[in-house]
């Protein structure tokens, strides 16, 4: 069973995490899907993605602390790959962690009225510091509550502060952000990029958010085409051919 599905459906991709046995928990399974799955949507004629999970109990459970996956900024939209195109996130149940930095990076969120957010990493010892964009998409004190308290909100606490656009009835929350994925996957292309663009440009980016782009982005240009053609034809003692990829 893929730790991670696929599925698209008039131009629109649902992405979800698919461990409902384990609570949807992250672990390198999850991160490695997640990398591919938003590899595949900007490769693909999809126009907007639903990110999800499966079941209606839990979004995640976050991390696996047994075996934290210290890379998991790879599986973040806009971190450890570069989206230009809209992504709403659909939660249901817990939403704990890595859960939750999934939903501030998101550009739309859908909760289900059972839906608790939370970010207990201050209690546990552990924190990847990407959380702290949070305070650029929430009110400062808010996001600080949640931070250093490591305590939650329910669904409507997080609609009120702003960190989702809508919820609705349990079972509900994928089929209220296709229609949205629906209105947004009607518009102009060429403008929804731009404003995602700009947008991200006026957002405040966090210590390691930065960080992480900037791994994300030397990662690409150390793993490509011209990378290893490089590295063979110096090897080989002839001019190297580079493709630009």
């Amino acid at each position: 069973m893929s730790s991670v599905t696929y599925d698209s459906r008039g131009g629109i991709a649902e992405i979800a995490i698919n461990r409902p046995d384990k609570h949807n928990v992250i672990d390198h399974s999850v991160v490695e899907g997640l990398n591919a799955a938003w590899r595949r949507f900007n490769a693909s004629d999809d126009k907007v993605a639903i990110l999800t999970a499966t079941g209606d109990k839990a979004f995640t459970a976050g991390a696996n602390l047994r075996d934290i996956p210290h890379d998991f900024w790879r599986a973040v939209p806009g971190v450890g790959v570069k989206v230009d195109k809209p992504v709403i996130a659909a939660t249901a149940g817990i939403v704990i962690g890595g859960g939750l930095v999934l939903v501030q990076f998101a550009d739309l969120a859908v909760a289900a009225d059972n839906t608790v957010f939370s970010y207990p990493e201050a209690k546990v010892g552990y924190s990847g510091g990407l959380i702290s964009s949070l305070a650029a998409r929430i009110p400062h004190k808010l996001a600080m509550e949640l931070l250093l308290l490591g305590g939650s909100i329910d669904a409507r606490r997080a609609y009120e502060i702003g960190l989702v656009n809508k919820v609705v009835p349990v079972g509900e929350q994928r089929a209220a952000a296709r229609d949205f994925a629906v209105q947004i996957a009607a518009n102009a292309p060429l403008v929804l990029t731009m404003l995602k663009r700009f947008v991200g440009d006026v957002l405040p980016k966090g210590p390691s958010e930065a960080a992480a782009i900037a791994r994300a982005t030397v990662e690409a240009v150390n793993t490509a085409e011209d990378y290893h053609e490089g590295i063979k034809a110096f090897l080989e003692k002839r001019s190297p051919v580079f493709a630009g990829r």
